[in-house]
């Protein structure tokens, strides 16, 4: 879906040739069968002839025992990106990203390429355990699909990114955008990445990003990453506003009216049915 679909946006009348479709081979056993009476060298064999799809953001695997959702990986197995979080080290690693208007721009105060920051990343967060996700997908024919990804450096920019949100954007639009998130990603998943919907919320997330910028500390420990400070110029955080300490910012005595006025349907609703 995803190759075609980009396909026939930039080059609609095309002719696509897919083997898969063509080919009398029906399963991967048959797959290797071929490739051993013709001589091709493999890198797997039947014990290890997971699926896997591997690039610069990820590496997924799928098939064989995992076809079982009630069994549990075999990490030290499959796993080609990092570690098991039992098998990572026993101390913390501390990285600091910063963004400029939503875009990781440095690591650990260095100056650093998109490129390089998720190859960096992509170590650090596997020698810590960090990005693996065992899930059930929803694909776009219909079926379920189980399979484990390993994402260290795009999880680690995720939750960095998250944090930076979390300071920089208004409480709206911050709820709003995860509505978008959901929806944005079926897009991507879907393989629909060329379509007006997709540019449509692209610039909306465009939008939402000319603040979030910043510095976001985390701790990288056994699989877990661990906010440890967020810090920014367009900050919303007011310490004055929320602290629980003595303040002047607003009369305390203002809730009153707010609570009744805000809880009116509930008290409406609760009249209603006879309550006192």
């Amino acid at each position: 879906m995803r190759f075609e679909l980009t396909i026939k946006a930039f080059a609609p009348t095309m002719k696509i040739i897919a083997p898969w479709r063509i080919w009398d081979i029906k399963s991967r056993d048959e797959e290797i069968d071929y490739a051993e009476a013709h001589n091709i060298p493999l890198a797997i064999n039947r014990e290890t002839n997971y699926s896997k799809d591997k690039n610069l953001w990820h590496l997924s695997h799928e098939g064989m025992d995992l076809e079982d959702p009630a069994n549990e990986p075999m990490y030290d197995k499959i796993l080609e990106m990092g570690v098991s979080p039992e098998k990572a080290p026993d101390k913390a690693t501390y990285v600091t990203i910063g963004f400029e208007k939503g875009i990781p721009v440095s690591l650990n105060g260095k100056k650093t390429g998109g490129v390089d920051m998720i190859k960096a990343l992509n170590i650090v967060g596997g020698e810590n355990g960090i990005g693996l996700v065992d899930l059930v997908e929803n694909r776009l024919v219909g079926m379920k699909s189980r399979g484990v990804y390993e994402t260290p450096g795009g999880s680690i920019l995720y939750a960095a990114h998250e944090a930076l949100e979390s300071l920089c954007l208004d409480r709206d639009t911050q709820h709003f955008k995860t509505q978008v998130a959901v929806k944005f990603a079926e897009l991507v998943y879907f393989g629909q990445w060329y379509t007006p919907l997709r540019e449509a919320l692209s610039a909306f997330v465009d939008s939402t990003q000319q603040t979030v910028t910043g510095e976001v500390k985390l701790k990288l420990y056994k699989g877990n990453i661990i906010k440890a400070g967020i810090t920014s110029p367009y900050s919303l955080y007011n310490e004055q506003i929320a602290t629980f300490g003595e303040d002047a910012v607003y009369n305390q005595k203002d809730s009153e009216g707010f609570v009744n006025l805000f809880g009116l349907p509930i008290t409406v609703k609760a009249l209603s049915e006879g309550k006192k």
